[in-house]
C-alpha cells in the first residue's frame, strides 16, 4: 500500500495513491460505462457513458479519500501520529504511527470513517432526488443514485465487527472498555476478522464457480485480504503485550562502525556484511557524514551480475527515512511504527547512534522472554 503518486496534502497530512488504485477506478469507470448507465439512460452515445462513468469513478475515489481523511484527522486530534493516506486496490488506509491510548480513542477514530461514508451516502441520495425533481439528465441521476448506493454499502461493510475493518476496531475498543485488557480485545476482534475473511473467500469462490448467490472472485480477493491483515494485526498486539515495558536500548542491536556507502554490493557483502555477520550496518560518506542504513537482506537482493554495478549506498534506507528513537523510549510504542512499513529504527542519543532495531529484533527479544518464562 505504498503510494505512488503523491496528490499532496490534506490539513497537512500526506495523500497519495498506489498504481493499483487506477485499477480499482478503471473497474468502476468500465461497470458504470458498460451497464449500468445505458440501461438507467438508454440511447446517448458510447462517450457520454464513459465520460460519467469517469466522473462516477473520481468521485467514489474521493468519498474513499474523506473516509479516510476522518480517520487521520480524529486520529490526529487524539494526539496520534498520522503517517499519510494510501488509497489503493481495495479502497484506502490512514497509516496511523501510534496505537490509541484508551477504548474512548479507539472508538472515536474507528467509528468516523462509516460516519462520513454514511454522511455521503445520505448526501447523494439527496442530491439524485433533486436533480430527478429538476429534470436533470437521466444519466446524472444515476450516477449520483450509485454514488448513494456505493458511499452506503461501504459504510455498513466497514461496520462489520471484524478487525481490520472499522467494524472491528469497534469491537475491539468496546471489549477493551469491558474487560480492561487491549490484548484480549485485539485477539478477539482479528480472531472475528480470520473467520469473517475465510466466509467471505469461501463465498466469493463458490459465487465464481457456481453462479449461485452474488459472490465473485472479488469477494474472494477482499476476504482474503481480511484474513491476512487480521492475522498480522493478530500477531502484532501478541507482540506488542509480550514486549512490556522493555525501552529501545534493551532491544537494540549496538551499531557497528559506519562501513563506506560507496562500496559496490559484491564488495560490501564480501568484506562487511559476510566476515561481521550483520544484518544490518550504517553507512558513511565521502565526508564521513551518515549515509543511512543498508540491510543485508537489501544488499542480497540485488541480482549477482549487478552486485558490481550498484553501491550499497543506492539499496539503503535514506536518513531522512530512518525511525529516530531515543534509548529510553517504549518499545511497544516503537512496534506499531516499524510494522507500518520503517524496516529499521536507529536508537541516537547526543548526536551518536547507539544501535540499530529491526522487526527481526523485536521477535528475538519476544521469544527470550517466553524461552525465560517456560524454564
Amino acid at each position: 500500500m505504498t503510494a505512488s503518486v503523491r496528490f499532496g496534502r490534506i490539513a497537512g497530512i500526506p495523500v497519495g495513491a498506489s498504481w493499483s488504485a487506477l485499477l480499482i477506478a478503471a473497474l468502476i469507470a468500465w461497470s458504470l460505462a458498460g451497464s449500468l448507465l445505458p440501461a438507467e439512460a438508454p440511447g446517448l452515445a458510447p462517450a457520454a457513458y464513459w465520460l460519467a462513468g469517469l466522473a462516477g469513478a473520481g468521485l467514489f475515489l474521493g468519498s474513499l479519500l474523506a473516509h479516510e481523511v476522518g480517520h487521520a484527522l480524529v486520529a490526529r486530534r487524539a494526539g496520534l501520529r498520522v503517517r499519510g493516506i494510501t488509497l489503493w486496490l481495495l479502497g484506502g488506509v490512514a497509516q496511523l504511527e501510534d496505537e490509541p491510548a484508551s477504548p474512548g480513542d479507539e472508538l472515536r477514530v474507528a467509528i468516523v470513517g462509516p460516519a462520513v461514508s454514511l454522511a455521503l451516502g445520505v448526501g447523494f441520495g439527496l442530491a439524485t432526488a433533486a436533480l430527478a425533481v429538476l429534470g436533470a439528465p437521466a444519466v446524472a441521476v444515476a450516477v449520483t443514485g450509485w454514488l448513494a448506493l456505493g458511499n452506503g454499502a461501504l459504510a455498513l461493510f466497514n461496520l462489520l465487527p471484524a478487525a481490520p475493518l472499522d467494524g472491528g476496531r469497534v469491537l475491539r475498543g468496546l471489549l477493551w472498555r469491558r474487560h480492561g485488557s487491549r490484548l484480549r480485545a485485539s485477539v478477539t476482534a482479528t480472531t472475528a476478522g480470520v473467520w469473517v475473511g475465510g466466509g467471505l473467500v469461501a463465498y466469493g469462490l463458490v459465487g465464481a464457480f457456481t453462479g449461485w448467490g452474488f459472490g465473485t472472485l472479488w469477494t474472494a480477493l477482499v476476504g482474503w485480504f481480511l484474513v491476512t491483515a487480521a492475522r498480522q494485526e493478530r500477531d502484532h498486539a501478541v507482540l506488542r503485550h509480550d514486549l512490556g515495558g522493555l525501552r529501545a536500548d534493551q532491544v537494540m542491536t549496538p551499531a557497528p562502525a559506519a562501513a563506506p556507502a560507496w562500496f559496490t554490493v559484491d564488495a560490501f557483502l564480501r568484506n562487511y556484511v559476510h566476515p561481521w555477520q550483520a544484518a544490518v550496518l550504517p553507512l558513511r560518506g565521502f565526508d564521513g557524514q551518515a549515509a543511512g542504513v543498508v540491510t543485508a537482506a537489501a544488499l542480497e537482493s540485488v541480482p549477482p551480475e549487478r552486485r558490481h554495478i550498484v553501491r550499497a549506498g543506492d539499496v539503503a534506507i535514506p536518513m531522512a527515512e530512518l525511525l529516530l528513537v531515543a534509548p529510553d523510549q517504549p518499545v511497544a510504542d516503537l512496534a506499531p511504527r516499524l510494522a507500518a512499513g520503517r524496516t529499521v529504527a536507529a536508537v541516537v542519543a547526543g548526536g551518536q547512534l547507539l544501535g540499530l532495531i529491526t522487526p527481526a529484533d523485536l521477535a528475538r527479544t519476544t521469544a527470550g522472554g517466553q524461552a525465560r518464562a517456560v524454564a
